[in-house]
């Protein structure tokens, strides 16, 4: 398999590290060193055959012509954690958090992250990324408010406003960090994968316990599955004394490890029984391949000191390790009654909606489409059609417009999830009279 990517000078280290744990692939690098260079950069990466283009917002913005329609591509893009640890340097640096001037990032974002971290937001100057922008334009804006004294440092996502502006004023880079970067490298590849080979809808898991006491660790922890709401629909089973094999779309596991990223299972596991759980995915052909496959990634995941995961699949490519660490994505729907009473009322398994609403707390505000719903739940497109129009009946999605996906083909809406704002209105409810 062959990716190429396109990145800054400055940010070849970052985008190594993330692809550190990917392996079987063969990655070929454009690297440009101001903006203008980077349409002819991807026209002679495009002149071979890839399988899959990773590329940031900008360079997307410059050479989205150039792609072809049929190629997967990932666009990273700087998140509100990436614009938090920009703040965070700043405080650490000593300089005041506000007023600031930033670029790029939507107003709901930073809205989002001044909030959590007690920011006014009227102390905050923001350009929203436009593609028809150009460096000029960037660093206007922010010496507009340099001039008026209203932001004493810059935070950029922009590598050439540094540069424009050296010996002016400070300039933080909210970059993309490699842990962004990396669950976008994977989900790229799996999605080319899936590409080459679209039988591979289906993997395989083990979940694997060194305890003493195997059979209390095994129930316990196929117990811990059964109970995660990423694991509703997977297929789970004891297998011998130390592990549990699971049955899944590539998609429920994608969800569960943070596109193949971590995997907080594993710690609930060490902190709820009390044993160490290793995990190996594995995506072939055949439902016994994927399982031997999982055994091979499980043995491997096995030989860290640390609990892990590891995914192989049958074009040899291999993602890991995937740590134990992480903030799990979802809440167990059992200890919030009135998501049971919500899911009552729309006519969806607890379960199912409890699903949804830890995609609709990973997606941040993000819209989706029909197809990227049933992908991320792992059922079928015309599934999620019909997923999407009883949450629209329930009034839980709000429509956010559409997107056109590709130069040819119609346009597809988009949804914004609403399951929290409802759930938060039924544990409010005085509760029924008598």
């Amino acid at each position: 398999m062959k990716i190429g990517l396109v990145l800054h000078a400055d940010h070849r280290e970052r985008f190594a590290e993330a692809a550190r744990t990917l392996t079987g692939v063969e990655f070929t690098w454009a690297i440009y060193e101001h903006e203008d260079e980077i349409h002819d950069r991807v026209t002679g990466l495009l002149a071979e055959k890839r399988d899959g283009l990773l590329l940031g917002l900008v360079p997307y913005t410059k050479a989205r012509d150039l792609i072809p329609p049929d190629l997967p591509v990932a666009v990273t893009r700087s998140a509100a954690l990436d614009l938090a640890l920009a703040w965070a340097k700043a405080l650490r640096n000593g300089w005041p958090a506000t007023p600031v001037s930033i670029d790029t990032f939507d107003r709901e974002t930073v809205d989002e992250v001044a909030r959590a971290l007690g920011l006014d937001p009227a102390a905050i100057a923001t350009l929203p990324f436009d593609p028809d922008q150009t460096i000029d334009d960037v660093v206007a804006f922010h010496r507009t408010h340099l001039e008026r004294g209203d932001s004493p440092y810059v935070i950029s996502v922009r590598t050439s406003v540094a540069a424009a502006l050296s010996g002016r004023t400070a300039v933080l880079h909210a970059l993309a960090t490699p842990g962004t970067i990396r669950a976008d490298l994977h989900e790229l590849a799996l999605r080319a994968q899936h590409r080459r080979a679209d039988a591979q809808r289906f993997a395989a898991g083990i979940f694997a316990t060194d305890s003493a006491d195997d059979d209390r660790a095994l129930v316990g922890l196929q117990h811990l599955l059964v109970n995660t709401p990423e694991f509703a629909d997977a297929w789970i089973d004891p297998r011998g004394r130390h592990e549990l094999l699971v049955f899944a779309p590539a998609a429920l596991f994608e969800a569960a490890t943070h596109q193949w990223v971590t995997l907080p299972v594993l710690a609930e596991a060490r902190t709820g029984l009390g044993v160490r759980v290793v995990a190996g995915f594995g995506i072939g052909g055949t439902a016994r391949q994927s399982v031997t496959l999982a055994e091979r990634a499980a043995t491997r995941a096995g030989q860290d000191a640390q609990p892990g995961a590891y995914l192989f699949t049958d074009s040899g490519m291999t993602i890991g390790p995937m740590g134990a660490s992480g903030v799990p994505l979802t809440y167990t729907y059992r200890e919030h009654g009135g998501l049971e009473a919500l899911a009552g009322r729309v006519g969806l398994s607890p379960a199912t909606l409890s699903r949804l609403a830890a995609v609709e707390r990973t997606l941040g505000g993000r819209p989706l489409s029909p197809s990227d719903l049933a992908r991320t739940l792992g059922i079928t497109d015309p599934s999620g059609r019909r997923l999407i129009r009883k949450l629209d009946d329930a009034r839980l999605i709000v429509r956010e417009g559409s997107t056109q996906v590709t130069r040819k083909g119609r346009p597809t809406r988009l949804y914004r999830l609403a399951i929290t704002p409802a759930l938060e209105s039924v544990t409010t409810e005085p509760p029924a009279r008598s």
